[in-house]
């Protein structure tokens, strides 16, 4: 047998994966942006906030809680946490504020958590208060079901929308043919509750015999980006395909997003998921990424920093380093870039409450994006 032979024959079943997925403009930005490190103390930032002071609050993915003010982080990690389960890609995740936070004081965090007998984790959500850099009034509002033992596919993003119910994203946890496309478990679903955890009634499964009552949509992967559109309401997310199949989509009450009975990407090896791409009943995506960017964190720009941008959705890409820009006309992608190539693993970007855009990088820490007109 020809050496050679295996070698082609993967390269030929590849061949569909080496295309771009769709036909969209890649325009160059009228934009050139630099951008300038607001604290490098950090190993893997997987989320920040800011505070009505306009201090950070940034999360370790090994656990740990930091305070930044004015550029400066204080070395002694906020205390109050409980034990993080630290496997894979789980840890200490996201961080959301209330959307009253300034009456309140509630800031929710998702991490991964750990049974008493340690046979495995999932993601969880508490909320808190921060007083004299401890969190008090710590309490578990949501933990996802069943535990598992593999380290993928935890999803752990947060989004609070207009009307103040707070959205949980929770991958399949490595589990695609149990998990995503059944009701009885919390994995490979988007998840909405109201701020204290308790269920809303007019969830689509609440009664459903077996539905887990949180559901709010169900087929995904590993969502690790949820982003409301202020303009539109609309809650958008974004997913990890496997080797393709990224997926941007608008997410709604009761929806199936597919996988992995339909992708657009195919396993590790090469080899094929399902031939089907598209099925009824099962939402198409707004867009889709072919090869995979591993796209991570999003925020929509309303800033008049970017007027350029305005409209537009920033997505980290964790596999090419850099923030990909996407041009959004009703539900549909018409335009895309890459901006701020090199940068580094991206793992959050938001909008500050100074206008400007912010990402938080593997390795590297915290960085502020400067646009400069080409």
């Amino acid at each position: 047998m020809n050496k050679a032979l295996p070698y082609i024959v993967f390269s030929l079943l590849m061949l569909p994966m080496l295309s771009c997925s769709q036909d969209i403009d890649f325009p160059s930005s009228p934009l050139q942006i630099s951008y300038e490190p607001i604290n490098t103390d950090f190993n893997n930032p997987w989320s920040f906030l800011f505070l009505p002071d306009g201090s950070m609050l940034v999360t370790e993915k090994t656990g740990e809680l930091y305070h930044v003010i004015d550029g400066v982080k204080n070395p002694q990690p906020i205390a109050g946490l409980p034990d993080i389960y630290v496997r894979g890609q789980g840890g200490l995740m996201d961080l959301e504020l209330h959307p009253n936070y300034e009456e309140n004081g509630w800031i929710y965090l998702s991490y991964g958590f750990s049974t008493n007998n340690q046979k495995g984790g999932n993601t969880t959500v508490a909320r808190a208060r921060l007083s004299d850099h401890t969190l008090t009034d710590f309490s578990v509002i949501f933990k996802a079901s069943p535990v598992s033992r593999k380290g993928q596919h935890w999803g752990g993003r947060l989004e609070f929308d207009t009307e103040g119910f707070l959205y949980i994203s929770v991958g399949d946890r490595g589990a695609r043919d149990e998990n995503p496309q059944t009701l009885d478990n919390s994995n490979g679903k988007i998840h909405r509750i109201h701020d204290d955890g308790t269920i809303p009634t007019d969830n689509p499964f609440v009664g459903q015999a077996s539905a887990v009552s949180s559901i709010f949509s169900y087929g995904h992967r590993n969502p690790q980006g949820l982003a409301l559109q202020k303009s539109t309401g609309l809650l958008w997310s974004h997913e990890h395909g496997p080797k393709g199949g990224d997926e941007l989509n608008v997410i709604r009450a009761g929806n199936n997003y597919g996988w992995p009975v339909i992708t657009y990407g195919r396993n590790y090896s090469g080899t094929i998921i399902t031939k089907e791409t598209e099925r009824e009943g099962m939402e198409q995506p707004s867009y889709y990424w072919v090869p995979s960017i591993a796209p991570c964190g999003m925020t929509f720009v309303d800033s008049d920093i970017y007027p350029e941008w305005q409209g537009s959705v920033l997505i980290g890409s964790l596999k090419f380093n850099y923030i990909h820009r996407c041009t959004i006309d009703g539900e549909t992608i018409v335009a895309h870039e890459k901006v701020v190539e090199d940068i580094g693993r991206v793992r959050t970007v938001r909008q500050g409450p100074d206008g400007y855009i912010y990402a938080s990088v593997e390795g590297k820490g915290l960085f502020k994006l400067i646009p400069e007109v080409r």
